[in-house]
Order: structure tokens, then sequence, then C-alpha cells
């Protein structure tokens, strides 16, 4: 019998090629995935594809156009694009979507995003775990369909999708600054010439320094995982090297954007979601804002202060969209460095986080990091990571450890002490591993708390 369980995770398909994943599984997919769209409701007589930069990725989207024939629906292929490229097909053409790619996974990775006309994602509860029974059954069918008539469209729309980003942001009257970006030979080296450089539409004031910009899913530089800041190396010295205003580094899908300032010092993902939040608060005043508990205690602070709304989620995609989909959020922010717009179908896009700060630092003199200072109030430690046999009983350990403190059971345990102070402690879903992440005004009470409750977790 066929097992997918180890290739389809919470909110998509991932997997070594072609060990876990090969055309003949991409095929039963494309299958299993317009069946289930029927079978709730949605129309599923055709679809759109995209894929990375990965070797495999052409083939293997092949491979699922032609499930999807065979199951009734044609299909648009609009190439090679981003994460958020392909998210921007489905919410303009009103298609559901498959984007091939692992994001930041190594070399041998890849995988498919899925979601529902209008970017709306595709996970285990909503339709995820119903693909994978029918793509398993299929595999097992020795009279499975052979393939239907071929319907595939290819179709560019790069072009629409740097129009629509720059209708967002306007950064046509900015200063001109100095924009190095690593792209880690990932999607960034296709887009950011489209969206921030002169290759489809007017230039810009930015003068963009291209770093890895060759698409290479080999990844012959360095990881496109912009979260280890062994990757971030070889931009911030071309940003001290080069006298630049800001790096922008994006992992290898592009659907999440971090930024660097003049001096080559990382601005962490919670000032770049206060930042954006105070932006988009300016055009729609009294808006809800979400951001995840693991954000700083500054992000819900800044956005009282902007006359917003702040919604706390748990740390996730999907938890996120929920509530931006609830709530009707004009904007979300995650740790992680996603973010989230309404007005981009509730999707995630690293480009346009990455323009809004663009906008914000050119709109005014000073250098990116006294500006980005406004938004780092506190000192955080970074999500630190400890393996740990028993997790239930090492949190329940911590908890005892701290009864003076406030707890909140919203993701793992959050524990504010009386000076303010906070610390999450949260559960792996996918392996034996403990994630803390501490807070505090000063950076010796954070390194203080830090290693109290390190001592604990890994005693």
């Amino acid at each position: 019998m066929s097992d997918l369980s180890k290739l389809v995770k919470a909110y998509d398909v991932r997997g070594i090629v072609p060990d876990q994943f090969d055309e003949s599984i991409a095929r039963a997919l494309g299958t299993a995935f317009v069946e289930m769209l029927r079978e709730s409701g949605d129309n599923a007589d055709e679809i759109v594809i995209a894929h990375d930069m990965r070797e495999s990725g052409p083939g293997l989207a092949a491979a699922f156009a032609r499930g999807a024939n065979a199951a009734g629906a044609a299909v648009v292929n609009v190439g090679l694009a981003s994460t958020d490229g392909l998210y921007y097909a489905s919410g303009a053409l009103g298609l559901p979507g498959a984007m091939f790619t692992a994001s930041h996974n190594p070399a041998q990775y890849n995988g498919i995003k899925l979601c529902r006309a209008g970017a709306k994602p595709v996970g285990q509860d909503s339709g995820l775990a119903i693909v994978r029974q029918r793509a398993e059954a299929l595999l097992d069918d020795l009279n499975a369909e052979a393939d239907g008539p071929a319907r595939v469209e290819v179709r560019d729309l790069l072009a629409d999708y740097a129009q629509h980003l720059r209708s967002l942001v306007d950064l046509s009257a900015i200063r001109p600054l100095k924009v190095i970006v690593d792209a880690g030979n990932g999607m960034g080296g296709y887009t950011v010439p489209a969206v921030l450089g002169d290759q489809v539409l007017p230039a810009l004031p930015l003068e963009i320094v291209p770093l890895y910009f060759e698409l290479d899913g080999s990844f012959p530089n360095h990881e496109a995982n912009p979260l280890d800041p062994a990757n971030l190396v070889d931009l911030q010295n071309a940003i001290r090297e080069q006298g630049a205003d800001i790096g922008v580094a994006f992992d290898g899908d592009a659907d999440r954007c971090f930024i660097i300032d003049e001096n080559g010092d990382p601005v962490s993902p919670s000032a770049v979601t206060a930042l954006v939040a105070r932006r988009e608060l300016a055009k729609f005043p009294g808006s809800t804002i979400i951001h995840n508990l693991i954000t700083s205690v500054a992000v819900p602070e800044i956005i009282r202060e902007a006359g917003g709304t702040p919604v706390r989620s748990r740390v996730g995609h999907s938890f996120i969209k929920a509530e931006m989909a609830r709530t009707n959020a004009v904007f979300g922010g995650e740790h992680s460095a996603h973010y989230y717009f309404r007005d981009f179908w509730f999707a995630d896009t690293g480009m346009l986080a990455a323009m809004h700060v663009l906008a914000a630092l050119g709109g005014q003199d000073r250098p990116l990091s006294e500006f980005a200072a406004e938004y780092e109030r506190y000192t955080a430690s970074g999500e630190i990571n400890s393996t740990v046999e028993d997790a239930a009983a090492k949190v329940a350990e911590v908890r005892a450890a701290f009864a003076d403190a406030t707890f909140d059971e919203l993701d793992g345990l959050t524990v504010t002490l009386p000076d303010g102070a906070w610390f999450n402690l949260r559960a792996s879903n996918t392996e034996p591993l403990l994630r803390l992440n501490v807070e505090a005004a000063k950076p010796d009470r954070m390194a203080t708390l830090r290693d109290e409750v390190l001592a604990i977790v890994r005693s």
C-alpha cells in the first residue's frame, strides 16, 4: 500500500526527489487535487501551476498537469515563478493553484504548496489530507485511468505580477537608494529585476546590486535560508564594503524577505512587522493587524499607538491566514519573516514587504539603522532549540519554576514576569525539540532569563 505520510506535511508536500517524491506521485497528486476541489464544491475546471528554479521542478509540474488533465481540468502553466507569483496568479485569475517548491530546503528536496482560488491555503484540515488519501489510492490502482487529452496553456504573468505590486506601493518619488539583494540563487533573482529593476517597467530611484541572481537549484553559494545567520554573511560584507543603504535577502521561493541595515546588522522581522503595520494603518485607519505570539511586544504597542487593533495568533501561516480572514485584517506579520497582505489576497509576499521598507526608508533622510531603532524597543533572544526526551515534562518543570508569573497557553507556554520580561516555550510538531524565545527590556535581563530557562530545559 502506498504511504505518502512522510511526503504530505501539515501545510504542504515536501520530500527528497526521487526517493520520496517522483513524477508518478506528482501525477497522482494532480488528479487527487482536482477531485478534492470538485468534491468540496470548488470550480475545478481549470487550475494554475508554477515551479521554482529546482532542476526537478519542470518535470514534476508537467506530471501534475497530466494528472489534472486526466481528472478533467485544464491547466494554466505560468512556468518559473516565486511562490507569491503563484499566489498572484491564483488571485488574479481566480483559479486554484499548485506551486512546485521546497522553499529554503536543500537542493535534493522539492514539494508543492496548494491553494484554492484566490490563494486560499490548502492544509491538512482544509483538503490536503483528502488529497493524500486519494493519491495513495490512485498509486495502488493498477487500473488507474490513462492520461487524458493534454490541455495546458503556457502563460507568462511576470510583468502583470510586477505591475500589481507596484500599484500597491509607490516607489517612484523616494530618494535614491543603493540596495544589495541576495537572492541565494533562488527566485528573487527572477522577480527582483522585474519588480524593482527596469526589466519590464520604468526604472525606479533604486540602484539594485545583485548577489547570486543566477537561478541554480543546487545553491552553489549558500543555502537560500536567511533564517540561518551564516547565510547572511556575504550580504552583510557586501553592504559594508559597498556603502549600501539597505540589504534584502530572499529565501529560495522568495516568499520571505530579511532586511539588513547600512551597518550590516539585521533588522528584526518584528520591527519590519511594526513598520509595515504603521504604513498600512495610515492607509486604512483603525484596521486590524495580526501578529504571532513570538513577535516582540513592541508590535502590539506600536499598532495601538497607530490606532489599530492588534490580534495575537498562533505561530504558522494557516493560523495567521485564518485570523486575517476572520477579522478582515489589513496585514499580518510573523517572526519568521512571513508577511501577509489583505490587498494580496491575504497571502504572504516577501517582495511587497521589502517594497514597504524601501518606501519608508526612502521617504525620509535618516539611515536605516536609526530609522529602524524606533521599532526595536526590546531585546530578543531569537529562537533557541533544545533536544528533549519529554517535552511536556520539561514545560511543566519550567512552569513550576516561575510561580510569580502569569501564564498563557495559546501556543505552547508563554510566561510573563512581573517586570515585563517574557518567554515562550513551544514543542516542535515534527521533532523532539523545545523552541525558546525570550524578550526583555535590557540585554542583560534577557540573557539572565534565557539562561535560567535553558538550564531547566537542558538539565
